[in-house]
């Protein structure tokens, strides 16, 4: 980092993360990938001397209205509408309330507190352009997944994004002082899509956690869950949703059995998390196709798992699956490879970056069942399994948070800089 970035670094940064905290367990409800994300980068952020306040919504009258999430990484629960019972789509309502909040824990500090916002998903951004204004700070936005994008490629029977998301959206891009992009195919999104200025987003790629997720015992690891020695284990990590698609490795194993009956005494599918998104409106949905599909005997269900626990579900397994009909990057497919086990992915969104096809694991174009099932038998039951075996911590290991830290911070100066020449206000940092 040069000396003029290296003096532009942020003292203090307040991170908006509206409708979900980095303190929930990922797996299930809003809680996913960009919780993983926050926590992750806040905590090394503040590993290199940046103070982090993690504005959230209050969901729990039981949550303290400040909580530490790690040293140097503060969490304030907002209070801004009922605690329970509001789903996502019903959050704008309570965005002046959230922002109020946001508002009255600065005004408690002295001027000039935080030198940058860092808002996160479509809701956040609308709070941190406010904060912008208000508080004479850059913006830098990151929407993790785009209501167009999604629309474009929805999974049969879920509901599209409501008009008023992709409004909010707009504006959050128009407004922001730098977008930061997962991928490259994101960025270009954002530019195709929603007019964005190519000069102001920059592409840093999410990490993993390398000390977490890495090759370890998998006997151990089957032994905690109860799966044989021998068995042939393919396994989904995410949200029930369809968005998510874990029916297409539902049909895929009913596919793969009718062309290797065989495989049925060993075969066992682990399908770990918990409903969310419109998988909340059928929440034994998925339960019910293994059973009309005949499978209910191979496929297991588990609730989410964290820290130790999931990097053990990804050790215990010989392929895992990512069927998601639209992913902005996919960490799980990055959590899995570290720890040494192929991924099978489709091909859309930021996995084709997660994943090195033919390499670490196989890319699948489309949901077909036929396709899926061909996918996972190659893996699953062929040589190709062991070769790319040897190459998913390689690929895994070109990711870390602290590489994505690190370009955050370079970001970050570089937004600090361009809005302070914007506005010839002097730097005091």
């Amino acid at each position: 980092m040069t000396s003029g970035t290296a003096r532009m670094r942020p003292r203090r940064a307040a991170v908006f993360s509206l409708h979900t905290s980095p303190l929930e367990q990922p797996g299930t409800g809003d809680a996913g990938g960009m919780n993983v994300y926050i926590a992750q980068t806040s905590t090394r952020l503040a590993e290199r001397g940046v103070e982090v306040e993690i504005f959230t919504r209050a969901t729990s009258s039981e949550v303290p209205p400040v909580a530490e999430l790690a040293p140097g990484v503060t969490v304030r629960h907002v209070v801004a509408g009922p605690f329970e019972g509001l789903d996502k789509n019903e959050l704008p309502a309570q965005l002046c309330a959230f922002a109020a909040g946001a508002l009255r824990a600065e005004a408690r500090h002295e001027p000039g507190f935080y030198d940058l916002v860092h808002s996160h998903y479509w809701l956040s951004g609308q709070v941190g352009w406010l904060a912008r204004e208000r508080w004479g700070v850059p913006l830098v936005h990151t929407a993790h997944t785009l209501a167009k994008v999604k629309n474009a490629s929805l999974a049969a029977g879920d509901a599209p994004e409501p008009r008023v998301r992709v409004l909010g959206e707009e504006q959050v891009v128009a407004e922001a002082d730098r977008l930061v992009a997962n991928t490259e195919v994101e960025a270009q999104d954002l530019i195709r899509l929603y007019d964005a200025d190519p000069g102001e987003i920059a592409t840093i790629p999410p990490g993993v956690d390398l000390r977490r997720f890495a090759p370890g015992d998998a006997a151990a690891a089957r032994a905690r869950f109860g799966v044989a020695d021998d068995a042939l284990v393919l396994a989904f990590v995410g949200r029930i949703q369809p968005l998510k698609a874990p029916d297409v490795l539902l049909r895929a194993t009913a596919e793969l059995l009718v062309r290797r009956p065989g495989l049925r005494s060993r075969l066992e599918v682990l399908v770990v998390g918990g409903p969310s998104g419109t998988g909340l409106e059928r929440p034994e949905a998925l339960r019910e196709l293994a059973r009309e599909l005949g499978i209910g005997d191979v496929v297991r269900f588990l609730p989410p798992q964290g820290g130790a626990a999931l990097a053990d579900v990804y050790r215990a397994a010989d392929v895992v699956a990512v069927p998601s009909y639209n992913e902005s990057f996919g960490l799980v497919a990055l959590e899995a490879q570290a720890c040494g086990t192929p991924v099978v992915a489709a091909a859309v969104g930021g996995l084709p970056v997660a994943v090195a096809d033919g390499r670490s694991g196989l890319l699948v174009d489309g949901h077909r069942t036929g396709q899926w099932a061909a996918a996972l038998e190659a893996v699953a039951e062929t040589g190709l399994r062991e070769r790319l075996r040897a190459g998913t911590t390689a690929h895994a290991e070109a990711f870390s948070w602290e590489r994505t830290t690190d370009a955050l911070l370079e970001t970050y100066a570089r937004a600090r800089r361009a809005f302070h020449s914007q506005f010839n206000t002097e730097e005091t940092a």
